[in-house]
């Protein structure tokens, strides 16, 4: 097995580990110790007080930390502990609801078809950089995504949402006016 390793974000506060194995089928959110019970790693990293969020990915993990802590001083120890989970064998997701919205029989033509885009163009990229995109809404002419795991709070979300997000729906999908992140 490959060694967890980590790397930057666009988001100073947040850290991509690597685990090199494919841990989940679809990436969540954990933004509190209270919503991390399906992955017990992510319940174990919210037991240091300096740990903000959690975002499990497929294939990866990303840590958001409070802002009165380095990274210098936290990225190797928490390298090390992922990798002893990782080495246990512990589960890193123990229960995984699949996201139904992807899958929703109601949704417009026009919703799928946003729908499948961001699942194929948008979220490999973003998951890149450890974070993810989820459909929430099309009101109007406006569309409403979740930001998640690195992409939460980052301070180029918004470049990331108005200059890639927005510019590419807009370009396929010319009702759409406006993306907005909720």
């Amino acid at each position: 097995m490959n060694k967890v390793s980590y790397e930057i974000t666009p988001n100073p506060s947040t850290m991509k580990f690597l685990l090199h194995t494919k841990v989940a089928e679809e990436g969540f959110d954990c933004p509190t110790a209270q919503e991390a019970e399906r992955s017990p790693l992510a319940s174990k990293i919210f037991g240091f007080p300096w740990t903000s969020a959690v975002y499990v990915g497929t294939d990866f993990i990303t840590v958001t930390k409070q802002d009165w802590v380095d990274w210098e001083l936290l990225a190797q120890p928490l390298s090390g502990l992922i990798q002893e989970h990782m080495d246990r064998k512990e589960p890193v997701v123990v229960q995984f609801v699949t996201n139904h919205e992807e899958y929703n029989e109601n949704d417009s033509t026009l919703v799928r078809n946003i729908k499948s885009v961001l699942n194929r163009e948008i979220r490999p990229v973003v998951a890149l950089d450890g974070g993810d995109i989820v459909f929430n809404r099309l009101e109007g002419n406006t569309l409403y995504i979740h930001m998640k795991g690195a992409c939460s709070g980052c301070p180029s979300s918004s470049i990331t949402l108005k200059e890639g997000i927005e510019t590419r729906m807009k370009e396929l999908f010319p009702e759409i006016h406006e993306v907005l992140a909720v």
